[in-house]
C-alpha cells in the first residue's frame, strides 16, 4: 500500500506516537499502525528517543508508508549527525518519499544507553528547520543548488503549559519564521489551555496538533506534575484521577479530544504503545 493523503489536509488531523524497534525488524510497529489505520492519519517515529538505540526513523517511516495507508512523520535530531550528515539524511528521506519531518534538538547521549557517544549539535532545532527549509528552496546551506528541491513539511514542537508562555511563543515564532509548517505540542490536559494558546498564536497561521497523553493512574499524574519538566497536570485532573482511578485517564483524554475537534486542527496522541487506549479515545 502507498500513503496518498497528507495528514495535514484533514479537517481534524490525528497523529500517533509509536516506538521504533530496538532491532532490525519493523513488524511490530507496522502491525500496530495497521490496527489503527482507520482511526488515525499519521504516525510519528522517534529518532533514538531518550538517546537509546532504535532503528533509523527514516527507514521505519518508509516501511510504514509502503505497508499502510498512513503518513509517517520522522523525527530528526541534531545529536548524532553533523551538518553534512543531516543534509544527507534529509536528501535520503526525500528520495524515499518520506516528507513529513519533526525537527528536534535531541536528548544528550549521557541520558541513554550509549553515554560515551559524542553529541554533535552543529545546529539546534531551529537550525535544523532552517536547513530543511533551505533544501525546500533548492539549495544547501552553503548556497550551492541541488539538482531539484525537496518538498518537506517541517514540524516543530511547542509547550502550551510553559511557565514562561511569552518566551515559549516567541521561540515558536522564530521556528515558524525559520520554515516550520506545523506544530505538535507537549501534552495538555485541559481544552481551555489549548484554546488560549491558539488565540495567542493565531497570527502564525500554521496547524497546531495538541498533545494528548492518557493518564494511567493517579501516581502517574502526580509524577508527571511533580517530576517531569514542561508538563503540568492541573489540580482538578489529579484530583479526578485519585477519585475515579485509571478509567478516568481514558475519559479525560476522550473528552479532551472531543473538545479539540470544536476549535483545533488536530490532536497528537501519546499512548505509550497501549493501542486499546487509542481505540477507546477515538471510538464513535
Amino acid at each position: 500500500m502507498t500513503a496518498s493523503t497528507n495528514f495535514l489536509d484533514q479537517t481534524f488531523s490525528i497523529t500517533l506516537e509509536l516506538d521504533p524497534p530496538r532491532g532490525p525488524s519493523a513488524d511490530k510497529i507496522i502491525n500496530q499502525a495497521k490496527e489503527l489505520e482507520d482511526l488515525i492519519h499519521g504516525v510519528n517515529v522517534a529518532d533514538c528517543p531518550m538517546a537509546k538505540l532504535r532503528m533509523s526513523p527514516i527507514a521505519v517511516a518508509r516501511l510504514l508508508q509502503e505497508k499502510t495507508t498512513l503518513q509517517a512523520i520522522f523525527h530528526l535530531t541534531c545529536r548524532d549527525r553533523n551538518l553534512l550528515g543531516l543534509k544527507a539524511e534529509l536528501l535520503g528521506a526525500a528520495g524515499l518519499g518520506v516528507r513529513h519531518l519533526l525537527a528536534l534538538t535531541g536528548d544528550t547521549p549521557d541520558m541513554g544507553d550509549h553515554p560515551d557517544a559524542t553529541g554533535v549539535f552543529d545546529v539546534d532545532g531551529i537550525g535544523l528547520i532552517k536547513l530543511a527549509h533551505q533544501l525546500n528552496q533548492g539549495f544547501a546551506l552553503d548556497g550551492n543548488p541541488l539538482n531539484e528541491p525537496t518538498h518537506f513539511s517541517i514540524g516543530t514542537t511547542a509547550n502550551p503549559a510553559s511557565p514562561d508562555l511569552s518566551a515559549e511563543i516567541e521561540k515558536l515564532e522564530k521556528k515558524v519564521a525559520a520554515g516550520a509548517t506545523f506544530v505538535q505540542t507537549q501534552p495538555i490536559f485541559e481544552s481551555k489551555l489549548a484554546y488560549d494558546f491558539l488565540q495567542q498564536t493565531k497570527g502564525l497561521n500554521v496547524p497546531i496538533l495538541f498533545g494528548i497523553l492518557p493518564l494511567k493512574s493517579a501516581t502517574m499524574a502526580d509524577y508527571l506534575h511533580e517530576k517531569v519538566p514542561g508538563i503540568e497536570v492541573p489540580e482538578a485532573i489529579r484530583k479526578r484521577m485519585h477519585q475515579e482511578g485509571s478509567e478516568a485517564g481514558v475519559a479525560i483524554a476522550r473528552e479532551l479530544c472531543s473538545d479539540l475537534r470544536e476549535f483545533a486542527r488536530g490532536a497528537h496522541l501519546m499512548p505509550l504503545n497501549h493501542l486499546a487506549t487509542v481505540k477507546a479515545i477515538l471510538a464513535n
